[in-house]
């Protein structure tokens, strides 16, 4: 006969009560009583009834994880990411995608919100006020640049990012560089702002701004589209010395673009990615990139939604910054 609840507690030595607490992970319980309740239900093999919790608690321990698209891989690093911590914290995720069509993200947070405690949106674009009343639960926003809503939000550090390879830039002698991107290369608000913030960096280090070209990828951010702006940024600045990317894809195309055209990398032209993806590692050269610390993201984006579940959280909405740091290897070090 399968383990109830009663069993557990039994087990346990709590009340019933308690074990609910544990199961929903609800605060101010004592380490040591929820390691006692936690022994008892993998003891037991008790596995707690969704629906039976749901009725119960008016909750569904399910969070929705709203992006545009998973074939981007810093996407797709950023969602395992989510879904990671989600588990961690003993909620279940379900990812939405929207495949960029604002009326999806409505449909979640509004018929759809009902199958939700909460929800995470990724770079949200183009939503109207209006959505934020259909909303059924708290949201937080990740990554969304100079996107303003009234609700929670986490954003990777641009201005840090921008400084770090600024003056990497300067260390390494660079005074030429071009800006490959951003539009709609990974999220094009925040790395608008990322480009603002770079100009603003590098004429902090006497590169003057107004000098640096910046190429359009053409509304596509992978690695044609950064072979492509690369072979742009050689007409365009000839004498160029560096290649700021806009994201990793774009730098490994940029790359392949100046092998081809016999340009030495990092000799001639230096190249700075962004996202620290696992090909930057095993490129050749390898790539110098900044990364913005996923784990880092998803564990503040998690923290504010659990404090608003919990009822804790303050009514204002509040905004976290995670830092990122540069990842320096040999597109801008050389071999070693």
């Amino acid at each position: 006969m399968p383990a109830t609840m009663k069993d557990v507690a039994t087990r346990a030595g709590v009340s019933l009560k308690t074990v609910s607490r544990v199961v929903n992970r609800e605060p101010h319980i004592r380490p040591e009583t929820m390691a006692r309740v936690e022994a008892a239900i993998a003891e037991l093999g008790w596995v707690p009834n969704p629906s039976a919790r749901s009725l119960r608690t008016g909750r569904t321990g399910t969070i929705g994880i709203v992006v545009a698209e998973l074939r981007r891989p810093y996407l797709a690093m950023l969602v395992e990411a989510l879904v990671h911590e989600a588990e961690r914290l003993g909620l279940t995720a379900t990812v939405e995608p929207t495949h960029r069509r604002p009326r999806r993200i409505s449909e979640v947070l509004g018929e759809r919100g009902h199958l939700y405690d909460g929800v995470l949106l990724i770079d949200p674009e183009d939503l109207e006020p209006v959505t934020w009343d259909q909303a059924q639960q708290p949201v937080v926003v990740i990554q969304g640049g100079s996107w303003q809503a009234p609700v929670d939000r986490v954003d990777e550090d641009v201005v840090e990012a921008a400084g770090l390879v600024a003056r990497h830039l300067g260390v390494m002698g660079r005074t030429r560089p071009v800006l490959l991107g951003p539009d709609r290369a990974r999220t094009e608000t925040d790395r608008e702002n990322l480009s603002a913030a770079l100009r603003a960096a590098l004429s902090a280090v006497g590169i003057e701004a107004g000098a640096v070209p910046r190429v359009s990828l053409g509304g596509v951010g992978d690695r044609r589209a950064g072979a492509a702006a690369a072979a742009e940024a050689l007409e365009v600045r000839p004498d160029l010395d560096a290649l700021l990317c806009v994201n990793d894809e774009v730098a490994i195309g940029a790359l392949s673009c100046l092998v081809e055209r016999g340009v030495a990398v990092p000799d001639d032209v230096a190249i700075i990615g962004y996202d620290n993806l696992a090909d930057g590692q095993f490129s050749t050269p390898t790539l110098t990139t900044i990364d913005p610390s996923p784990a880092g993201l998803a564990r503040a984006a998690l923290e504010l939604l659990t404090d608003r579940l919990r009822g804790g959280a303050p009514a204002a909405a509040r905004q976290v910054t995670v830092p990122v740091t540069l990842v320096r290897r040999e597109s801008t070090m050389g071999m070693p």
